[in-house]
Order: structure tokens, then C-alpha cells, then sequence
């Protein structure tokens, strides 16, 4: 069942012409990502002392992932890994052979540290992208962004998603996360991006929270 069906959005002059505006969702963005900065302050240190007295690295993790038009950028997270968690990872990676399965997820993922499960249960690992939509690399709401070794698996139909910016939620993220295969997120980022508008940005948003505290598919 679709996730917009109970909530249609119906394009007429209005909801063209401003609804749609790029640049009421890049004030939308910024209104929002300091809002949410300024909001979760406490947390963010009360996180980073978490991360540094369990383990030995940075605070900080830095990844290149791939936004709008498969520009580049760095991705910020809270570490939730042992160091030198990407080279386990492209390893673990290379194994995957169906499309299904190009994002790799794994529930019992062994570089997870027991901080890092905590935050990721949550995505309090996320808030950090905050940032990167401050400075204009993802927004609020978009597909969630892709590793460059996923998006060099992607078939032509796949790259929809990177049509818009990618976001910290979006549609798959609110009905069920990694337990949607990739053919499933693809099919409702192919829906987010034919149906972009502030209002459904606003619905995805207001339905987060709940998603994140169920945390169903987090993992």
C-alpha cells in the first residue's frame, strides 16, 4: 500500500507555484536545521562523551556519499564504529550480488559499537546532518544518500533518486527503513520525486518522530 494514499496531494496553479518552490523548501531547510541544531545541543555532547569513553577515534564520522545530480559531498554522522569500519565494510559489501540487497544492512553488523547501537536505534547517529543541510549538501526531507559503490550498482531507473538532494527522511524511512529492500525505497523515492512539494515534505517530517522512537528497521 502506498504511504501516500491516505494523504494525496493534488497539483493545481497554487501548489505549483509556491508548494513547489525550491526555494520555500531551501527556507524550510535552514529554519529547520538550526532549530534542530540549537535543540539537540545537549545531546550532542552528552553523545560525544558517550562515543569518546567507550572507544579510542574521532567523534565524528566523515564518508563521501552522493547528492543531487551525483555531486559528491561529506556526510557527517556520530561514529557508531570501531575505526576502520569502511574497509570491513566494502569487504562485506562486495558480497552482495542482488539488487535487492545494494544498500548492505546487517542487523548483527559486528563493526557496531555498543554506543553506536544505542544512538543508531534512535538515529541520534544522524543529527549530525543537520549540518550538512545548513550548508546546502542534503535537506530535510529527500531519498537517503547513497554510498558512490552503491550508486555505481544502480540500473538506469535507480538514479531518479538522486534528481533531488538527498534527505535526512523520507518516505521509506517512515514505513520501516532497512527492512525495506532497495527495491522498495526506490520505488518510493520514485514516488517522493514525482509528488515533491513543501506540504508532503511537512507530512514526512511530522511522522518522523514516531518512526524514529518505534525504531523499527533501525539497525
Amino acid at each position: 500500500m502506498s504511504l501516500t494514499t491516505t494523504f494525496e496531494i493534488r497539483n493545481n496553479a497554487l501548489l505549483g507555484s509556491v508548494a513547489r518552490s525550491p526555494m520555500l523548501k531551501r527556507v524550510v531547510d535552514i529554519v529547520g536545521a538550526l532549530g534542530a541544531l540549537t535543540l539537540f545541543a545537549p545531546l550532542f555532547l552528552l553523545t560525544a562523551i558517550a562515543i569518546r569513553l567507550e572507544s579510542k577515534g574521532p567523534v565524528f564520522f566523515r564518508q563521501t556519499r552522493v547528492g543531487k545530480n551525483g555531486a559528491p559531498f561529506s556526510m557527517v554522522k556520530f561514529r557508531s564504529m570501531v575505526v576502520g569500519a569502511d574497509a570491513l565494510h566494502a569487504k562485506m559489501q562486495g558480497a552482495t550480488t542482488s539488487r535487492h540487497d545494494i544498500r548492505y544492512k546487517n542487523q548483527n553488523d559486528p563493526r557496531i559499537t555498543l554506543t553506536g547501537r544505542f544512538i543508531r536505534r534512535y538515529s541520534i547517529d544522524e543529527l549530525p546532518q543537520f549540518w550538512n543541510v545548513l550548508i546546502g549538501d542534503m535537506s530535510l526531507v529527500g531519498p537517503r544518500p547513497a554510498l558512490p559503490s552503491e550508486v555505481a550498482k544502480y540500473a538506469p531507473s535507480d538514479r531518479v533518486r538522486l534528481r533531488v538532494k538527498p534527505g535526512i527522511t523520507c518516505l521509506w524511512q517512515i514505513g520501516g527503513r532497512a527492512n525495506i529492500d532497495f527495491v522498495g525505497q526506490v520505488a518510493l523515492d520514485r514516488q517522493y520525486v514525482r509528488d515533491q512539494s513543501i506540504v508532503l515534505d511537512l507530512w514526512i517530517l511530522l511522522r518522523t518522530p514516531y518512526a524514529v522512537l518505534c525504531g523499527e528497521g533501525a539497525y
